[in-house]
């Protein structure tokens, strides 16, 4: 009892900002995890980019803020993850991502 009490007065705990706002950003996670269903060429390539940026940079906020708030930083690179994935989906629909071919000469 006594370290779910500690868990629940510290300065990440879910009385704060830190553990809130990291939970509410797994919405844009889910939210990209639903999206991978969809067809690539429903993706849109600058609101995804923005997301791939908005989530680098507060991986950087999450890294320098003090107390090192971790579970923000694991949002926001699982965030990063999805919407790259995402983003090279949207790259082959539109051709700019190609495989390579072996070709024996």
């Amino acid at each position: 009892m006594a370290s779910f009490k500690a868990f629940l007065n510290s300065p990440v705990g879910p009385k704060t900002t830190h553990f809130w706002g990291p939970i509410g950003n797994w919405g844009f996670i889910i939210a990209g995890l639903v999206d991978t269903q969809k067809p690539p060429e429903m993706i849109s390539r600058n609101m995804t980019s923005v997301m791939c940026v908005y989530s680098a940079l507060f991986m950087r906020f999450a890294w320098m803020v003090q107390p090192r708030n971790y579970l923000l930083m694991v949002s926001h690179a699982s965030n990063e993850t999805v919407q790259l994935y995402q983003l090279s989906r949207w790259a082959k629909s539109q051709g700019y991502l190609k495989k390579k071919t072996d070709k024996a000469e």
